[in-house]
């Protein structure tokens, strides 16, 4: 069972910039000890400040790299896509340590299986993301890409409009480190869930021996 180690911020803004600050102590960390970084990023609106943020760190981005969580299956360029946003968002040296997944491909097994051949042995660091319904990554409710375990990277079904390119859970438990950025009221009951690691919903699910939890009081409900 994950023990989360909850933080709680007065407000986004500050969560992001602790989730940032936590981004930038671990790739030093992971820098010192082994010469590089990996961090894998999730989509969604919340997270954007923190991308920003990252900017305001001294972080090495010549020695990381940074891999996609979870991807749309739509166009370059779309406002659909995590990409475009994680792009604009960060900082401008870290922008090309971006390895994209391969959503665009015709064939999305292989993309995916493609993708998981380039990720580390072991992420070094894994943001994610919470939704009022429970996911985490492309890890949805009822979607048989929760039931993978042979595969690093797989195929969602269609959610919200789009088919997805996902991380899995054999992936996010593999990872050194998961960060959590949870903030706004819509969150605070699926942050109970989390918390209480209720497998009834995806995020539930999800184990780590190291697991950092950064909230604002709005999803805290303190």
């Amino acid at each position: 069972m994950t023990e989360h180690q909850l933080e709680v911020l007065e407000d986004a803004e500050a969560a992001a910039r602790r989730a940032a600050e936590l981004i930038a102590q671990t790739a030093a960390e992971a820098i010192d000890s082994s010469g590089k970084f990996t961090l894998a990023a999730s989509g969604g609106k919340e997270p954007w400040v923190m991308y920003r943020m990252l900017g305001d760190f001294d972080i090495d981005w010549q020695r990381t790299e940074v891999f996609q969580v979870d991807e749309r299956v739509a166009p370059d360029g779309n406002p659909d896509r995590n990409l475009t946003h994680l792009i604009e968002s960060l900082p401008e040296p870290a922008r090309s340590r971006v390895r994209p997944m391969p959503v665009g491909e015709d064939d999305l097994d292989r993309a995916a299986s493609e993708y998981a051949e380039g990720l580390p042995e072991q992420l070094d660091l894994v943001h994610l993301g919470l939704g009022p319904d429970g996911h985490t990554a492309s890890l949805v409710p009822g979607d048989p890409v929760l039931e993978v375990t042979d595969r690093r990277v797989a195929v969602s079904d269609t959610y919200q409009g789009h088919r997805r390119l996902t991380l899995t859970y054999p992936e996010l438990e593999r990872a050194g480190k998961l960060l959590w950025l949870i903030t706004g009221e819509s969150k605070r009951e699926p942050l109970g869930w989390l918390l209480a690691n209720e497998g009834s919903i995806p995020a539930g699910r999800v184990e780590s021996d190291d697991s950092t939890v950064i909230a604002d009081r709005d999803a805290a409900g303190k």
